[in-house]
């Protein structure tokens, strides 16, 4: 359990230096490319972007690693914390102070990790039979990820921005799903990986979250984009477990309160930690350069 939790929060740090470069490259480009490949094709020639798709790959693996030892509903909290990653980055970048506020996020945040995991004590998981639950799971998280694409294309800005946060993180989710899926499978044998369809559903799933996500970037700082990503993912990520892989949650009375606190403060910090001005520097460095 110790290995896996160093190897969530590890993952969770380089995922949060690689939202904070890919959102740095993706603000500066024009609005109207959003939601379209346009922008993946213009934002793979800088080189802050790659270095922080690089830093995100590598998150991304850590975080197998962690999925190859743990359920999903294990592992989702851990990569919550990459949030707490980001704002201590731009703490250092910008060589100021973490506020109150701040602190109050991140203890939340990490405590938030901490009571849902020895409430909810997360376990098991099997490979899902082909016809089953899984099918039904996915077609719901395409259908609320589709949903709120459409109503973000009805919005304002900021609200835009939210929303297609808010669908990356749910596609996210299901990536970190399918990813343990996949793992496994392979338990059964390399052969068994080109017999199902989550293998190849998955680098499908991750291009196209990485697209909504670059969207988001696209359309305002990370104090607004980021957190709904945040969020999105480990909810969904923990559901999509227990309705896929049949992973077993504690039910009890004392359980099942210690869990729904645990991911209420968990929501709540990250709440807070997007309304810390750090994660707007980017939008005044916007302004700045517009005003010139």
């Amino acid at each position: 359990m110790i290995l896996t939790v160093l190897l969530g929060l590890m993952a969770a740090a380089l995922i949060g230096v690689g939202f904070m470069a890919q959102q740095h490259a993706a603000y500066a480009e024009p609005l109207g490319e959003m939601l379209h490949v346009q922008l993946l094709l213009h934002l793979v020639r800088k080189p802050v972007w790659r270095l922080g798709i690089a830093a995100m790959a590598g998150g991304q693996i850590l975080g197998a690693l962690a999925l190859q030892r743990a359920s999903v509903a294990q592992v989702e909290p851990l990569l919550a914390t990459n949030l707490i990653f980001a704002l201590a980055v731009s703490a250092l970048v910008y060589q100021e102070r973490l506020g109150r506020a701040e602190w109050l996020g991140a203890v939340l945040v990490s405590g938030g990790v901490a009571i849902f995991l020895a409430s909810a004590q997360p376990r098991g998981g099997r490979v899902p039979h082909p016809v089953s639950m899984t099918w039904v799971a996915v077609l719901a998280v395409l259908v609320v990820t589709a949903g709120l694409v459409v109503v973000a294309l009805r919005t304002s800005l900021k609200a835009r921005a939210m929303l297609l946060a808010a669908a990356a993180g749910v596609l996210y989710g299901l990536q970190d799903a399918l990813t343990r899926g996949s793992l496994l499978t392979l338990e059964h044998g390399v052969q068994a990986m080109f017999t199902t369809w989550p293998p190849y559903a998955l680098p499908v799933v991750a291009v196209l979250g990485i697209l909504l996500n670059q969207s988001a970037f696209d359309a305002a700082p990370l104090r607004i984009s980021l957190p709904a990503t945040t969020a999105a993912e480990p909810i969904t990520g923990i559901v999509l477990g227990v309705a896929i892989f049949r992973e077993n949650l504690q039910v009890g009375v004392h359980a099942l309160a210690g869990t729904v606190a645990g991911l209420v403060a968990l929501v709540v910090g990250i709440v807070i930690l997007g309304r810390s001005p750090f994660l707007a520097k980017s939008d005044t460095a916007r302004q700045e350069a517009e005003s010139r």
